[in-house]
């Protein structure tokens, strides 16, 4: 509850942790990192994961934004400030961002999978790697618009509104039969435990895994 995927690792990777839970793979400089501190793992895939782009259920216009619209909104340098910078038919009201930490393996694999470069995006926007906290500032504002993993839109059903996201097959929501099927494309993911192999004879760990 600390840090990101990416904070996580470097802990991980100086030894400090046993496990490390993941929202992505490990890079190859982390990889080299854990190499150089003698520290061996392995690595667990232990979910499936949808990344949830979600309004306000205030917001009575979006129901479907297509990867290019949500390219243009997040980019580095978007000219996108108002919702009918995105479209001429929404109204001219201020989009307030909400999005994980740069340090978060979901900010990560959003920028990738939606800007087509890893840790490519404007900055102007409410960051927190704790995502109940982007919960509370988008149930919080009529015109927001955030991401996250899908358990919190699950888990706030009453107070969010997923949108659905085309990938140039059409509109598809965030559901575990979307996720699961590989539908929900390009923001599926799978989510990792890794864990050290030194760590594996101790009868907790022996447990846990």
């Amino acid at each position: 509850g600390r840090s990101g995927t990416g904070g996580g690792f470097e802990r991980f990777c100086q030894g400090e942790t046993d496990v490390a839970a993941a929202s992505r793979r490990i890079r190859d400089q982390e990889a080299a990192r854990c190499s150089d501190q003698g520290v061996q793992y392995l690595e667990f895939p232990v979910a499936l994961d949808g990344l949830s782009v979600v309004v306000n259920p205030r917001n009575t216009f979006v129901g479907c934004l297509s990867v290019r619209e949500l390219r243009e909104i997040w980019r580095p340098g978007s000219p996108v400030r108002t919702w009918r910078d995105v479209r001429p038919e929404f109204p001219p009201r201020e989009i307030k961002l909400y999005g994980p930490g740069t340090d978060s393996g979901t900010f990560d694999t959003f920028t990738q999978a939606v800007v087509g470069e890893m840790g490519a995006s404007r900055m102007d926007f409410q960051a927190s790697e704790d995502d109940n906290v982007l919960v509370r500032g988008i149930t919080g504002d009529q015109y927001a618009l955030g991401y996250f993993g899908y358990a919190y839109l699950e888990e706030n059903r009453e107070r969010l509104k997923a949108v659905a996201v085309d990938g140039g097959g059409g509109c598809v929501a965030p559901t575990p039969e979307s996720i699961r099927d590989g539908s929900y494309s390009p923001l599926g993911r799978q989510l990792f435990l890794y864990t050290k192999v030194g760590s594996l004879s101790r009868p907790g760990m022996v447990a846990l895994m």
